[in-house]
């Protein structure tokens, strides 16, 4: 729906990583490795965002970064829209990504389609950056969110050694948010 809304779905993801971030800010080719875009498409749109006053251009050295304009009138109710159109799952990929966490999912009860009011997120690779965003999310979605998180080696370890908790996770039911198990 929200790549609808927009002439380009490069906009509309650009839009969303800088939104479901507005705290940080992101160099032109950060951000078209974290969308897996055209870094030529990824800057022609946050050129017409930066006309349009939606993001903010900021030259550093030989880099320019962008970062969402917290200050813009349309700035919350895009935010809203993006969270919306996305859902929890879109919510957290745009979240994780920026954080250069290397693979994760959502299993339980969410991921078999129950209304539930706690989620189970496994990560695999740093979190500790992202305590405030998982929080805004919880905020956001009304929900908990219950976090596993190991480090790359410890889970190829798991997974080589047949570990059963970490198989019993990877044959349930699941939402693959970033990366590949």
């Amino acid at each position: 729906m929200l790549k609808s809304l927009f002439s380009s779905s490069i906009r509309a993801d650009v839009l969303s990583l800088l939104l479901n971030s507005p705290d940080e800010q992101f160099y032109i080719r950060e951000i078209a490795k974290l969308l897996r875009k055209n870094p030529s498409g990824v800057k022609r749109e946050l050129d017409n965002l930066e006309k349009m006053g939606m993001v903010i251009g900021e030259k550093v050295a030989n880099l320019k970064y962008f970062r969402a304009n917290k200050d813009s009138p349309l700035f919350s109710e895009l935010k809203n829209l993006i969270t919306k159109s996305l859902g929890l799952p879109g919510a957290l990929k745009a979240v994780l990504r920026a954080s250069g966490t290397k693979a994760a999912f959502l299993y339980g009860p969410y991921a078999e389609g129950d209304d539930v009011d706690t989620v189970n997120l496994f990560v695999i690779g740093a979190l500790s950056s992202l305590t405030k965003e998982l929080k805004d999310i919880e905020r956001r979605f009304d929900l908990k969110i219950n976090c596993t998180i190991t480090d790359e080696d410890e889970y190829r370890l798991k997974k080589k050694k047949g570990d059963a908790n970490l198989k019993r996770l990877l044959s349930g039911k699941r939402i693959t948010l970033i990366g590949r198990l």
